[in-house]
């Protein structure tokens, strides 16, 4: 038996991101662009667990399907935990993937702690409620430059040991990252609500 799921998300570099990291399940995934008259509310929790629990059900409710969601951040131990929440527009509401880079080597021009951490939620709903809520989180460094052609967001700049995730092809970033962490913790809980 093949079960719907909808994933709450338009962006499509993290929408092929879950496609690899779910394609062993029995699903059939569905997404936001197949709802051109839902508009989410916008995200105004204050952690990255409320904004993915707040996608989630909002999505549950307006599709009636089973609803993944998930919400990252990049956490930079110099800046005091920022991005963090603002991940994605770091350098402005309709700034690029390359703005927030440029800016979060701009603030670190000079400076020698360089930790950071990558952390996911991702949340499970059904339209009368929260199902799961689960996270994922990888510690690693921001690099003096971009290294590397693959992967999206801050991957260029984000390094785990020797690589930067743009470095890896795409099976090595989803056998450590943080979404990865993330999806591995829920995809039995996943699995259980697809039996049930």
């Amino acid at each position: 038996m093949i079960s719907d799921i909808l994933v709450a998300t338009h962006n499509p570099d993290k929408l092929k991101e879950l496609q690899e990291l779910l394609n062993n399940l029995k699903v059939r995934l569905h997404f936001l662009d197949e709802l051109p008259q839902f508009l989410p509310s916008e995200e105004n929790g204050k952690t990255i667990y409320e904004n993915a629990m707040q996608k989630a059900l909002e999505a549950a409710k307006y599709s009636g399907l089973l609803t993944l969601a998930d919400d990252t951040g990049l956490f930079i131990e110099e800046l005091n935990g920022a991005p963090g929440i603002l991940s994605a527009r770091f350098a402005g509401n309709s700034c690029s993937y390359s703005d927030n880079r440029k800016k979060v080597l701009n603030l670190l021009q000079g400076v020698e702690n360089r930790k950071a951490y990558f952390e996911t939620v991702v949340a499970l709903a059904l339209p009368d409620g929260i199902v799961a809520v689960l996270g994922g989180k990888l510690e690693g460094e921001i690099t003096t430059e971009e290294l590397g052609d693959n992967g999206f967001g801050y991957d260029s700049i984000f390094a785990v040991g020797d690589k930067t995730y743009a470095e890896m092809d795409s099976e090595q970033k989803n056998k450590i990252s943080h979404r990865a962490l993330a999806m591995k913790a829920i995809i039995p809980i996943l699995e259980k609500v697809i039996i049930d």
